[in-house]
């Protein structure tokens, strides 16, 4: 790459970080969900398309999320509204489950992971355009059996779409009654969770030289990750004092709908590569 090229590649990166963690601060969702689709595009557009891309960009993904989510829980934790009790008990489960994602991940092509990021997307993006906060399956968080299969199915679920835990397990908690802002910040910590063992993971992944974005390790790309990071810890605060000042709900079903038309468009793409 020379510099002509890695010139517009890292303003590119940079942009996306902005946007991402504005999206996190503003909406309570992980910046994973835009980093994912749009990593893709920029490597993509760069060259690098290949059977192994998704894996690159899930990878990156989640290892900016080590950052975002310890820097987030930390905050979450100064205002005392991690659950800390859900958070131990769903831990174990979780990384089983991101464990069993890096494997399953890093055997499938990128359009199979393609096509799992955008259906699973799309009914994220339906959840956050007609979620109900007042739905409810239960009174308490699940236990025994059932915790012992939605926790692994957090992390497991988390990993193939190179996500935090926001997406999944702010959903699961208010459903069993626990208050959305305290949800929120203890879904913060399932994030690290997540991304910690995962990225351990993708780091031992053997990808071929050749379709390798420049400054990768294993199945991670460090000079976006570093960018990302560096923007999203910028962009971040500035989301959450927007998010103070107007009410977010109307923004999170129009990010919903945006959601939905990035997914249906991975799955075009899938399905015609």
């Amino acid at each position: 790459m020379d510099i002509a090229t890695l010139l517009p590649f890292a303003a590119l990166i940079a942009v996306i970080g902005a946007f991402a963690g504005i999206l996190a601060g503003l909406l309570g969702v992980g910046g994973g969900i835009v980093l994912v689709p749009a990593f893709y595009y920029a490597f993509a557009g760069l060259g690098y398309d290949s059977p192994q891309l998704m894996q690159i960009c899930l990878a990156t993904s989640l290892a900016t999320i080590i950052v975002t989510s310890i820097r987030s829980v930390m905050s979450h934790h100064k205002k005392g509204a991690v659950e800390w009790p859900i958070l131990k008990s769903f831990a174990p489960g979780i990384v089983i489950g991101a464990i069993v994602g890096v494997l399953v991940a890093s055997s499938l092509r990128s359009g199979t992971l393609q096509m799992i990021f955008g259906v699973i997307a799309i009914f994220i993006g339906l959840y956050m355009a007609f979620g109900n906060s007042a739905w409810r399956l239960g009174s308490e968080m699940p236990k025994g059996i059932m915790r012992a299969v939605v926790s692994p199915l957090i992390g497991f679920l988390s990993v193939l779409m190179g996500i935090g835990g926001g997406s999944f397990g702010v959903p699961t908690m208010t459903l069993y009654g626990v208050p959305i802002h305290r949800a929120v910040a203890t879904a913060a910590g399932f994030g690290a969770i997540i991304a910690i063992p995962s990225v351990i993971g993708f780091l031992f992944v053997d990808l071929p030289p050749e379709v390798t974005p420049p400054f990768t390790v294993g199945a991670v790309n460090i000079a976006a990750f570093l960018l990302v990071i560096c923007m999203t810890l910028i962009t971040a605060p500035l989301g959450a004092k927007i998010a103070h000042a107007m009410d977010p709900k109307p923004l999170k079903r129009v990010f919903g709908g945006f959601l939905i038309l990035v997914a249906l468009n991975m799955l075009r793409k899938a399905l015609m590569g």
